[in-house]
């Protein structure tokens, strides 16, 4: 049997900082007194500690779970997100670097200018105006050279030149229905159909055929009887030709049916593809390989390099083959955009062709297609939200300026 001091100590030291509950408030002092003469009972924090970690790894594991869900359903929508580190501070120091540097000053296009005195773009290489042109960057006289590469360019997109799979369907919902593959060409359909090659011989056949009856009726014998001949070997002619070469009646047709179009639209189309082009190529950081006053149109075109480096034939980057998508479909957007229809990017898609055979990766014919629409939604999203410096550079255009000149337009406030 316990005696009474050994119970009330067994008391006291089981009931440490729970004493208020068991004794009356007039017997405080003395079970303190109690308490610090017994002896303390050691305190494992190890359960508590393991338990802490299980949840805070349980916690990370399930978002990054959520992150990958997230990324997942991203890339299903077209987007290309990196969310493995999103929370970091490197990240969010990234995310906060992609807005386009804010000049410390704004210049006139005089000022502009001057700046680009030393680069003559005619003769310098590519290296060397790429070095001009991110020197003058650096030093804030240029704000817009090269943003997409480094920033969100003004777009709504933080990588504005990572491409990523894009449907037709898709390409149109993000363009508000004004860029389509119709709209751009590149929908599987040509331009002169075979209805138009069977009205057009129709039209060729009853044509002759009128005219050889009337040579007949309402000339001289022998005048009337030779054109009547003539006229009857006009259908012949038609169809030996179609079958042989049928490009050469196709491109007959197709500029017929644009005959429609005034001086004034053709004018508006043509600058405002070219100057899609330019400001494409600008933002992207290419230099330019050729700037001349073309003989059939009688305004410039332009011409980039596809890299900075000085070797024209080596293979391209998965990098410089995106780049170049964007340009190269930038012409068909610009002119979609005003006019609905893109009449003159049937060569840039021929050299775009070209430029895909240059790839270092095979492309095959999905991929180039990816590509395509790719290119067309990213200079859309480029031209948009740029839309102050392209207007400026499609009246650059048609007053005919010089590299330099257009330059200046578009970096001009």
């Amino acid at each position: 049997m316990s005696t009474p001091t050994t119970f009330i100590a067994l008391l006291l030291s089981s009931s440490i900082g729970g004493a208020d509950a068991f004794l009356p408030p007039h017997n405080h002092r003395a079970v303190m007194a109690a308490a610090a003469t017994a002896r303390p009972r050691p305190v494992s924090t190890r359960l508590y500690m393991g338990t802490t970690e299980d949840e805070v790894a349980a916690l990370r594991a399930a978002a990054q779970k959520a992150r990958e869900e997230a990324q997942r359903l991203a890339k299903d929508l077209g987007k290309e997100i990196d969310l493995s580190n999103t929370y970091s501070q490197k990240s969010q120091a990234a995310a906060n670097s992609s807005d386009p540097p804010t000049k410390s000053q704004s210049f006139t296009t005089s000022e502009i200018q001057s700046f680009l005195t030393s680069i003559n773009f005619s003769t310098d290489t590519a290296d060397q105006q790429v070095s001009s042109l991110n020197s003058l960057s650096s030093s804030q006289n240029l704000s817009l050279w090269n943003i997409a590469a480094t920033t969100s360019a003004n777009t709504v997109s933080p990588l504005p030149l990572r491409p990523y799979p894009v449907s037709l369907s898709f390409l149109e919902q993000r363009t508000g229905g004004k860029i389509t593959g119709a709209s751009l060409g590149v929908d599987g359909e040509d331009d002169v159909s075979l209805d138009d090659f069977k009205y057009a011989t129709i039209g060729v056949t009853l044509g002759s055929s009128a005219l050889g009856i009337a040579s007949l009726v309402f000339l001289p014998d022998n005048t009337g009887a030779a054109l009547c001949y003539g006229f009857a070997l006009l259908p012949v002619g038609w169809v030996a030709i179609g079958s042989s070469a049928p490009g050469i009646l196709a491109g007959l047709i197709a500029a017929v049916q644009s005959g429609g179009d005034n001086d004034t639209e053709k004018e508006d189309r043509i600058c405002r593809h070219e100057a899609g082009h330019f400001l494409c190529g600008y933002l992207c950081g290419l230099p330019v390989r050729s700037y001349s006053t073309s003989t059939e149109t009688g305004f410039p075109c332009v011409e980039f390099h596809p890299c900075a480096e000085g070797n024209p034939g080596r293979e391209l980057t998965g990098e410089e083959v995106a780049v170049m998508s964007v340009v190269a479909m930038s012409g068909s957007v610009a002119e979609a955009l005003v006019f609905d229809e893109a009449k003159g990017g049937g060569n840039d898609l021929l050299e775009l062709e070209g430029l895909f055979k240059r790839s270092k990766e095979f492309l095959g014919a999905t991929k180039q297609q990816d590509l395509t629409r790719w290119g067309a939604l990213a200079s859309y999203n480029l031209l948009t939200g740029n839309k102050g410096a392209y207007e400026k550079l499609v009246e650059a255009f048609k007053a005919k300026k010089t590299v330099a000149e257009c330059i200046a337009a578009i970096e001009s406030d």
